[in-house]
């Protein structure tokens, strides 16, 4: 019995001691794999969680909740600091909500990483074209088109910066080049319209309206662009027609109400530009131009406190519409307000409007 006591003691002993030897005998190498395989299961781990938040974001982003999506990819960068996909859309996330400044710092690391990510440059260069910082989105373009020469976006970009800039015949050879690219791209084929446009080859715009009409055919900024480009032409059916036309692709488009209504009201019809204008405002009401127009339209009327009225919501939305410093000081004088209507026309005149420089002179003591 003492015997049997004693050998079960011995194998207890004997247990323990082997466990513990084991722990021991661990060569250096034995070690080294050990503390990488956890090092590597860490690194799964936090790549996985990862790609978790970006999954999250691309979501959000599809849903156009980009706030949320630039949560959820700064999440994913922050445990997986070389996401380069991560920084990429967390950079086109921030342009879209016009956070410029985040976005071209998000992209200044994503570049850091991937010094050839072309696309990369061309979202900075949106970031520095939002902040007007024209020279930096220049060379931003240039490198993005260098990097990838076949990218139609980069030179649509590159001519709505050229336009920006007022040099038209520079932006249609960007255009050009996009549409050489991308034989569909209406956007492309409108915006060398309008360039055509505000050289005054109305003609040459009226064309390339219509061929971005015929790539897609249900868009009413395009019609409207007809509409105003058709006025110019002294095209009144045309022009009305336009107008009509794009209301009835998107009865929501307020642009084309206050334009049909800024006809309307040159043909003498006051309550059916009363009525366009209304519902433009109705539609955007922060609109600044259709609250000019109804200030207008209250002039004529003879309602000069409702013209004021009018005319100081359409600054109170733009503080920089020179049209609304003429019309509140031409109701300003009809209210009395003599020295009110010179500030406001002096302002007027500052903002480059001929009529404010032309009352002031006329009206105002230097």
């Amino acid at each position: 019995m003492k015997m049997k006591n004693r050998f079960l003691l011995s194998i207890s002993f004997l247990v323990t001691f082997s466990t513990f030897a084991q722990l021991e005998e661990l060569t250096t190498s034995e070690i080294a794999y050990r503390d990488s395989i956890s090092a590597l299961n860490l690194k799964n781990e936090a790549t996985a969680q990862s790609q978790e938040f970006y999954n999250k974001g691309i979501q959000y982003f599809g849903e156009k909740n980009y706030t949320g999506a630039i949560e959820q990819f700064g999440k994913s960068i922050t445990l997986d600091p070389n996401f380069t996909a991560a920084y990429y859309n967390k950079g086109v996330a921030e342009n879209e909500v016009g956070n410029f400044k985040q976005a071209s710092i998000t992209l200044d690391k994503l570049i850091t990483i991937d010094p050839n990510y072309s696309k990369a440059y061309f979202q900075r260069a949106r970031a520095f074209q939002g902040n007007n910082d024209y020279l930096k989105a220049e060379k931003d373009y240039d490198k993005s088109i260098q990097l990838d020469p076949n990218n139609p976006k980069a030179y649509y970009n590159y001519g709505t910066l050229k336009f920006l800039q007022i040099d038209y015949p520079e932006a249609i050879k960007f255009f050009t080049k996009a549409i050489e690219l991308d034989p569909n791209f209406a956007f492309a084929f409108n915006d060398r319209g309008s360039c055509h446009r505000m050289m005054a080859n109305y003609p040459k715009a009226i064309l390339d309206y219509e061929a971005a009409l015929t790539k897609n055919p249900k868009l009413a900024f395009v019609l409207n662009n007809i509409g105003t480009t058709k006025k110019k032409m002294k095209d009144y059916p045309g022009a009305i027609a336009a107008f009509n036309k794009a209301i009835s692709i998107d009865p929501n488009y307020s642009p084309a109400y206050n334009n049909r209504g800024v006809y309307q009201l040159e043909q003498g019809k006051k309550e059916d530009a009363k009525n366009d204008f209304e519902k433009a405002l109705q539609l955007n009401p922060k609109y600044a131009a259709a609250a000019d127009n109804l200030s207008a339209i209250y002039f004529k009327q003879k309602e000069y406190k409702k013209a004021f009225e009018f005319a100081n919501n359409a600054i109170s939305f733009d503080s920089n519409y020179a049209g609304a410093y003429v019309n509140r000081g031409i109701a300003k004088e009809m209210l009395r307000d003599m020295e009110g209507a010179c500030n406001d026309w002096h302002k007027a005149e500052e903002l480059g409007a001929e009529l404010g420089k032309k009352y002031h002179s006329e009206n105002c003591n230097n």
